[in-house]
């Protein structure tokens, strides 16, 4: 099967513009494609996960991926899918981020000898001058056709800036000057992107002529993407300082039913037609699915050691096996102890399976915590020192977040 076509077959296409010209394309190996990334946080999530994975296909199939790093928009912030204006950040923040993604996207995509490139949209943004740009990129928008857009149309209401309003101008200069610079041809994005992406596609022919070949695609990137990269709790990092590859394998382990097969299409490189094979299995043939699917993804991130401690921590545990060595692990100094002991609610607190403690007590009166299996019936329960020392306790919350706790 042809690059395009498993695309297409695995889900990943939403929108396109001139269809034929880039399936030839992308099957020749001939695109030279970008997907920007907006540094608001100091790691990737799972919701840039799906566009990682994009850009790692295209490249095995011979096209030359860039990642543009928006130190630029970073200053602004996409209105997109958003009900208020983003925080603003400083320039030191925005770089630190920057720096986070790059070793970060090199797990992913292989920049050596040219094969990939790595750009900072803050090289051509920040140098502008305001009214030469009026004057260069202003009589190819119109306001009206801008106000129709999604993602200016879900703020109208609430009220929208004037710097937020100038973000899709941003992006479609981000094109031009990566078709001037780079060759770059084509550009991928979210489905919320889109009006964005038509701006740069639109303003590459109006500035250079109607020969100058750019071309848009829009994936099913954004509105599954960001579905996946939050849950109850926060979103999951692919930092695994911030989502240890433990909570990140059961994450995936514990996707819904109706989800799994979803996301081996888009996210695994497993073959299709393995793939269409578990979609037949049914029952506990489910969960054998999900343990595939949790291993192939933190392989993909982490390595193929964290996968393999993963897995075995989370057997350890749900399989009532013995084994806490490959368990997610919070240590605790003897200074945090009282009188030789620490109160169970701390605990929650300190491992993150609560972010409050106001919420460690709720826990607990629910009857959502226990101990060692046995639940934690009151609010002031302490652990002991003596608890805590060789292979310590596993603390649970619910039914699927645990940590092993011991002392140092």
């Amino acid at each position: 099967m042809k690059v395009w076509d498993e695309l297409k077959a695995r889900g990943l296409i939403a929108q396109v513009t001139d269809e034929e010209e880039i399936k030839e394309m992308v099957n020749a190996g001939k695109a030279t494609f970008y997907i920007g990334f907006d540094p608001t946080a100091d790691s990737l999530h799972v919701g840039h996960f799906m566009a990682l994975c994009l850009m790692k296909r295209l490249q095995m199939a011979g096209n030359k991926p860039i990642a543009l790093l928006g130190g630029g928009t970073g200053m602004i912030g996409d209105p997109s899918g958003r009900t208020d204006m983003r925080q603003m950040m400083t320039k030191e923040t925005i770089q630190h981020n920057i720096d986070c993604f790059k070793k970060q996207m090199e797990r992913f995509i292989d920049f050596s000898d040219g094969k990939a490139m790595m750009v900072n949209n803050a090289d051509w943004l920040l140098g502008l001058n305001y009214v030469e740009l009026l004057r260069e990129v202003g009589p190819h928008f119109s306001v009206n056709r801008m106000l129709t857009a999604e993602c200016y149309k879900q703020r109208m209401e609430r009220g929208l800036s004037f710097l937020e309003f100038n973000y899709m101008i941003m992006q479609s200069y981000d094109f031009y000057m990566l078709y001037q610079k780079y060759g770059c041809n084509m550009q991928f994005g979210g489905d919320d992107q889109w009006s964005n992406m038509l701006g740069g596609t639109e303003l590459i022919r109006r500035k250079l002529g109607k020969d100058a070949y750019a071309m848009t695609i829009t994936l099913l990137l954004n509105s599954e993407g960001k579905k996946m990269g939050k849950t109850q709790s926060g979103a999951v990092w692919l930092d695994p300082n911030k989502t240890s590859p433990f909570d990140f394998y059961q994450y995936w382990r514990n996707v819904d039913d109706a989800d799994v097969i979803k996301c081996m299409r888009l996210l695994t490189f497993l073959p299709l037609e393995e793939i269409e094979e578990m979609a037949k299995w049914e029952g506990s043939q489910l969960n054998k699915a999900k343990e595939i699917l949790a291993y192939q993804l933190t392989e993909l991130v982490h390595g193929e050691e964290e996968a393999k401690k993963a897995q075995e921590g989370a057997r350890a545990l749900f399989g009532g096996g013995a084994d806490t060595a490959n368990m997610p692990t919070q240590e605790i100094t003897e200074e945090e102890l009282t009188d030789g002991v620490i109160d169970v609610i701390t605990l929650l607190v300190k491992t993150g399976l609560v972010p409050t403690r106001s919420e460690g007590r709720r826990a607990i009166e629910q009857g959502g915590v226990s101990i060692d299996g046995e639940k934690v019936a009151d609010i002031k329960q302490t652990v002991s020192k003596e608890s805590l020392e060789g292979d310590g306790i596993v603390l649970k919350r619910g039914k699927k977040k645990f940590y092993k706790v011991c002392i140092k």
